[in-house]
């Protein structure tokens, strides 16, 4: 698998003559609206605080993300980034076999191939609209003696979620301890997906959460894992750096997390942004359209008139920027991703499309 995680927008830049803030990025998952306006607000205001050294316990942190997650701020770890948690989760448990529902993030074989850990994959299959049966997963993990599995969820790139009630399933019947990447949960209904409430009473879970992607901060650096396991979470803690959070980090956080008009106009925004797009490319014969529960879509161009790779070459000079999946394990050439952009940027891209195909 080749590690791709969106768009050089620089190399792109360079190579077709427009700035970089001319671009339409369709290929980078993040909220198109920006940041908390109070969060930025706080810190412009209080911008000599940079002279200061953060809070080691974080508690102000904490409590928000605890008040946001609704588990205990007891069960908090904080990480520079969703990554940084990610590899620490999985340098601490040390699993000699591990189960990753695939297709997937590279960044999680990436951690398992350091520590020699032997990796299957379940696919989600095109002829099920990726869509996985939690029984047959269930069985498959007993069945293959498995230290943890892997789910990202909603699943990157496939768009596929588990619900809450599903993942419960999974952890009454399974042993091993379980990751739960909730980057993208956001967009969705976390009432229903989300399953931070669970790690208060599952000692095997461990639910991974960035900002980079819904609150639109990957500048910060900002991630937080939850976990009920004392053990594991202060070995976690053992090997990550004393104020591994910087004070900008920390003091957004405290505020963004709680910023309920924020949360709730992006998610009312962006559900009716992807309706629309799924709707409009769903117009297009050439394509298959798969649901999904992310602030992104995953479209095949069934027709094989042209590979991804083709339509994204056909796109760029008109400054839009499509995810060619191909580098996705168990996805072919003629699959691609788009993001949820701003509406006028949603109309440009069906307009483009419909261009390219004939429509």
């Amino acid at each position: 698998m080749s590690v791709n995680h969106g768009a050089n927008l620089y190399d792109l830049s360079s190579k077709y003559g427009f700035s970089k803030d001319e671009f339409m990025d369709f290929s980078s998952n993040i909220n198109p609206f920006g940041t908390s306006n109070k969060a930025k607000e706080y810190i412009i205001n209080n911008i000599n605080m940079v002279s200061m050294y953060p809070d080691p316990e974080y508690v102000n942190l904490k409590k928000s993300i605890s008040t946001y997650c609704g588990c205990l701020s007891k069960n908090i770890v904080l990480g520079s980034g969703a990554t940084e948690l990610i590899s620490s989760f999985i340098k601490t448990i040390n699993p000699k076999k591990a189960l990753l529902l695939s297709p997937a993030y590279s960044e999680y074989e990436n951690e398992l191939n350091k520590i020699n850990c032997e990796i299957v994959k379940y696919f989600s299959k095109e002829e099920n609209n990726f869509i996985i049966d939690t029984k047959e997963l269930v069985s498959a993990i007993n069945s293959g003696n498995y230290g943890l599995i892997i789910i990202c969820n909603p699943n990157n790139p496939t768009g596929f979620a588990f619900s809450r009630d599903e993942i419960e399933y999974i952890l009454k019947n399974t042993n091993c301890y379980v990751m739960i990447d909730e980057t993208y949960i956001e967009f969705t209904d976390t009432a229903m997906y989300s399953c931070t409430s669970l790690v208060d009473k599952y000692n095997k879970l461990f639910v991974i959460r960035g900002t980079s992607k819904f609150f639109s901060t990957p500048g910060i650096r900002l991630g937080y894992g939850l976990i009920g396991d004392k053990k594991v979470k202060n070995e976690i803690n053992k090997n990550l750096d004393l104020w591994n959070i910087n004070i900008i980090a920390a003091s957004m956080g405290e505020i963004m997390f709680l910023d309920d008009n924020f949360i709730s106009t992006t998610i009312d925004t962006m559900l009716r942004e992807r309706n629309y797009l799924t709707n409009s490319l769903n117009t297009i014969d050439d394509l298959t359209v798969y649901p999904s529960q992310g602030n992104f879509i995953l479209c095949k161009i069934a027709s094989k008139k042209f590979s991804a790779k083709e339509l994204r070459e056909k796109l760029l000079p008109k400054k839009i920027i499509i995810r060619d999946c191909n580098s996705f394990d168990g996805l072919s050439e003629y699959y691609f991703r788009v993001c949820i952009l701003k509406p006028e940027e949603n109309k440009t891209l069906i307009k483009n499309l419909k261009s390219i195909f004939k429509y």
